[in-house]
């Protein structure tokens, strides 16, 4: 894998400044840089984090609040969403590669490619019109916080799917002007720098970071280049916002193993002993992409009646290369959203459109198993999906303490393939209403308590439709398609609350929420006997049901010398199962039944430092028929963390993360059936330790 000299030259200009500065005060050791956001500067299109809370509780589900920047250490995403509940966010290879995002149950099957959830950046999507999305070129650096609303909760008229939305949220004007330095094991470096300007009625700001990594793995380095840059003009009752970004990410995958190499020897990849098929040495198996991304956002009214209108464009530039096929594809996506809310009385109302197209181009080549390029070209297509979507929303307040909310969003989603090989066009299109209704019960401010029925839709990405396998590379035989597929719906049922325990500095606060959905037309995909490969995608021809707990509590407990004990614990349980058809009563494969996340922290002045846990208790099923001995296996891993803020300006950290140094499994290739011989299982990483330094302008 190259590096580009650009981002080398200007991230170590930004290094040497921390350095020299680091030299004039050598005993400043703090932690990462908390972010107090300004609630008095607050703006309609740059909430805070109490005007975003309160956005919030007026959904009547489930939903977090996060603040990135609160975390002692943010390098990777599972940094940023670890210790929530309700998200499980399961490692590739633990760096900035493609981590399995997932919310409910939505895109379980999905590993390492993402659907099943709607991403967004200040409000617009990061999705493909299709639904997919890289996750890799997220950048939580950037983000002052980050919006989640699950499932059927989600607000945005086109977020339809069984996970919901995520919203990362920009710093802008003189936010969080920074820089940082972080590195550790495996290689790790990473540099970030943002600078911003801010008048009366005109705010700037621009960022930069690079971060690379060898991995923990034989051929897993990774390296990301990111620029994220907005402008914004306000005025009274009008605010207008223009945001740039451009993110380049490269990173070697290593694949799946046998599960016994898990144990013996995890840093290993297939082509590390005599006879290993496929090599990944010789495949090369990657993923490069690049991002270029221009979006803009007006808003113009007041608290009563007031609009917002967004545009957005994205181009990209996206090959991911598999041990035996490699699918580049190019394309552009452009999108528009229009909403509008008022007051009427005890009556709130929303009315919102949405569109987004994708024009893409997509390729697939044979990789030739003796040296990774690229043989013969076997797929050929030209790919335009297409969604509109139109929400109606109202919220009746019927008295102080109890609201009624319901919604109903209606989407025609187009899915048009054209063999250009062929000649022949498949074209798919599906038109579903997607409606909810809710109630919110909030006695005082102390509790809430809320429950909703909903109806979710997912239709299929590109990655589901096309298929594409490689059955002599040599000889050139190899066979592509087009698969026609139906939309997946769920129905679910979701009751919960959350409040507040005590008073004062040693107030806990705690989330509750269980819900079931019953599943039809669940989208399957399933992997080849590579491991990695893509060996199809079908809906299942019965009925699966989804249904968990999430739950949350995070306060303060006094601690000896005048210090305190800050503590966090999440809890997710996901019991997925098959209810007929051929794997009837079974488990689904991809998701841990029980995900722990917990936190201890004592904190005196600048100073804090303790112990954090993640464990899955229990063992997860990899493949549909719950074949015994092949299961991922329950793990709980150990780490602790120390960081010190030293004024206003110098922050340190320094984390340690599986101290034990545990061997496990962190992720797997899903299929029907399979057995621990065969390769299908990720190691994760072994004992890491890594710190940084940054200092705020």
């Amino acid at each position: 894998m190259t590096t580009s000299p650009f981002p080398l030259m200007v991230l170590s200009t930004a290094l040497g400044a921390v350095w020299l500065s680091g030299a004039q005060a050598q005993d400043a050791t703090t932690l990462s840089p908390i972010v107090v956001t300004s609630e008095a500067a607050a703006t309609p299109l740059q909430p805070g984090p109490a005007a975003e809370r309160a956005k919030l509780q007026r959904v009547p589900g489930g939903t977090n609040l996060i603040i990135p920047q609160d975390e002692v250490k943010l390098v990777t995403l599972r940094d940023a969403l670890d210790y929530q509940p309700g998200i499980v966010v399961q490692d590739f290879f633990g760096g900035i590669d493609q981590p399995r995002l997932n919310i409910r149950g939505s895109g379980i099957q999905s590993n390492p490619l993402n659907r099943g959830v709607l991403l967004m950046q200040d409000g617009l999507p990061l999705n493909q019109a299709d639904g997919s999305f890289v996750i890799g070129l997220l950048e939580p650096r950037n983000a002052r916080q980050i919006s989640v609303r699950r499932g059927a909760n989600a607000l945005s008229a086109g977020a339809t799917t069984l996970g919901g939305e995520l919203d990362f949220q920009s710093f802008t004007g003189t936010g969080n002007d920074v820089i940082s330095v972080e590195g550790g094991s495996f290689g790790r470096l990473g540099l970030h720098a943002a600078k911003g300007l801010e008048g009366e009625k005109l705010d700037g700001r621009v960022a930069l970071s690079y971060d690379k990594a060898e991995g923990y793995r034989h051929h897993s380095d990774s390296e990301r280049t990111a620029f994220h840059g907005n402008f914004g003009i306000r005025g009274e009752n009008f605010e207008n916002r223009t945001y740039i970004s451009y993110t380049d990410l490269e990173f070697d995958i290593p694949t799946v193993v046998p599960k016994t190499r898990v144990w013996d020897d995890p840093r290993g990849v297939m082509g590390d002993q005599p006879g290993d098929q496929p090599n990944i040495y010789l495949r090369d198996p990657h993923r490069k992409t690049e991002q270029l991304r221009l979006a803009n956002r007006t808003y113009w009214g007041n608290e009563d009646l007031n609009q917002t209108f967004g545009v957005y464009w994205q181009n990209l530039d996206d090959t991911f290369t598999d041990p035996t096929v490699s699918t580049p594809t190019k394309g552009d996506t452009y999108g528009a959203q229009w909403a509008l809310n008022g007051k009427w009385n005890t009556l709130d109302y929303r009315l919102a459109l949405d569109w987004a197209r994708s024009d893409l181009d997509r390729d697939q080549y044979i990789v030739n198993p003796a040296n990774g390029s690229n043989l013969k070209r076997f797929g050929d297509y030209s790919l335009q999906a297409e969604n509109r979507s139109a929400m109606l929303g109202l919220q009746w307040h019927v008295t102080p303490q109890w609201s009624l909310v319901g919604d109903i969003k209606y989407t025609q989603a187009v899915r048009d393939t054209h063999d250009n090989n062929t000649g022949v066009n498949t074209d798919q299109d599906w038109s579903y209403a997607s409606p909810r209704i809710g109630v919110i019960w909030q006695p005082d401010d102390r509790l809430r308590m809320f429950a909703n029925i909903s109806r979710s839709n997912e239709a299929p990405s590109y990655w589901e439709i096309i298929t594409g396998s490689v059955q002599n590379p040599m000889m050139g035989l190899a066979s592509t398609g087009v698969t026609e597929l139906d939309v997946q719906r769920a129905t679910t049922y979701e009751l919960g609350a959350e409040g507040s325990l005590f008073d004062g500095r040693y107030a806990a606060n705690w989330s509750l929420v269980l819900y079931r959905s019953n599943v039809e037309n669940e989208l399957m995909s399933l992997t080849n006997a590579s491991g990695f490969g893509s060996a199809g995608t079908f809906n299942y021809t019965d009925r699966t049901r989804h249904q968990g707990i999430e739950a949350g509590l995070t306060g303060t407990l006094p601690g000896p010398a005048m210090g305190a004990f800050d503590y966090r614990i999440a809890y997710t349980f996901s019991d997925f199962r098959f209810r007929g058809g051929e794997y009837d009563g079974n488990r689904i494969a991809g998701v841990p039944r029980h995900m722990v996340s917990a936190e201890l922290m004592y904190r005196k002045g600048g100073l804090r430092f303790g112990p954090n846990l993640r464990w899955m208790p229990t063992d997860t099923p990899v493949n549909h028929a719950n074949v015994p001995g092949t299961e991922q296996n329950s793990y709980a891993l150990l780490g602790f963390k120390v960081a010190y803020q030293h004024d206003k300006h110098w922050n340190a950290w320094l984390a340690a993360d599986n101290l034990t140094d545990r061997r496990y499994i962190s992720s797997y290739a899903i299929r029907n059936v399979s057995v621990a011989t065969a390769p299908g299982y990720l190691p994760g990483n072994g004992r890491s330790i890594s710190a940084g330094l940054s200092y705020k302008f």
